[in-house]
Parts: structure tokens; C-alpha cells; sequence
């Protein structure tokens, strides 16, 4: 299988959680994740962690991006972790988090199993490198 093969088949969901209203960064993002050859769904703004597990779970995606600026990470990652727990999802699900996440913060939505958070300033070839690397295998 080529790697473009291998990129065309990778599932993304790019997600805005809580109140959060400002979503350019989700749709560079998407964007480029889909210049990248990746199949990306966007959530669209104000979803409940509920909403996004329940999007993530019936889409089968392979990475769930949450963008999230709103400084609520702490509460509401957790719960969408928590939620693709519940479903099965946690272990075969890619979670990324990008936004303004304070580097204090950051250990703990590592512990609950996000796999990378990219702040403001990160590189899309780096971010697009790390779901090819990362990407569960189907």
C-alpha cells in the first residue's frame, strides 16, 4: 500500500468543544489535513463532549482533533476521554489537542490520553507528520 493510499485512508474528526467561538485555527487544520489526503469531518462550533464522542464513535474515526481555546481543556477533555472509554474507542482513536493549553495543564491531558498537543506556532507539516506516524492502523 502506497502512503498515499495509506493517508487517503486515515479518518479525521476536527472538533470544537464547549463555548469556544473562534474556529479558524480547527479550519486550518482541516484544511490542511485534508490537502494532506486525510478524510476530515468538522464538528462545527459550540459541541458538548458528548457530541463530539458520539460523532467520533459513529464516523469511526481513526483521530479526533479538539481544538479548544476557551481554557475549559481540563474539564472538558477529559469528559470526551471518558466518553470514548465508555464506547471502546479510547485505545484505537488518535486524540489530539491544539489550542492555547497552558504547559501545566498539559501533563494531565497526557495522563488522560491525548497523544500530542500542539500549541499556537506549530508547523501543519508537523502536526500532518505526527497523525501519518501515529494513526491507528486499520
Amino acid at each position: 500500500m502506497s502512503s498515499e493510499q495509506d493517508a487517503e485512508s486515515i479518518r479525521c474528526l476536527v472538533a470544537k468543544v464547549g463555548l469556544d467561538g473562534h474556529d479558524r485555527g480547527a479550519h486550518v487544520i482541516a484544511r490542511a489535513f485534508r490537502d494532506a489526503g486525510f478524510e476530515v469531518i468538522y464538528s462545527g462550533l459550540h459541541k458538548s463532549p458528548d457530541e463530539i464522542v458520539q460523532a467520533a464513535v459513529q464516523e469511526d474515526v481513526d483521530v479526533l482533533g479538539i481544538s479548544i481555546l476557551s481554557g475549559a481543556h481540563d474539564t472538558l477533555v477529559p469528559k470526551i476521554m471518558n466518553g470514548l472509554e465508555e464506547y471502546g474507542a479510547k485505545d484505537d482513536t488518535l486524540v489530539l489537542a491544539g489550542g492555547v493549553i497552558p504547559d501545566e495543564d498539559r501533563e494531565g491531558l497526557l495522563d488522560d490520553g491525548v497523544a500530542a498537543i500542539f500549541g499556537p506556532g506549530t508547523s501543519i507539516e508537523e502536526t500532518i507528520d505526527f497523525v501519518r506516524e501515529n494513526a491507528p492502523q486499520r
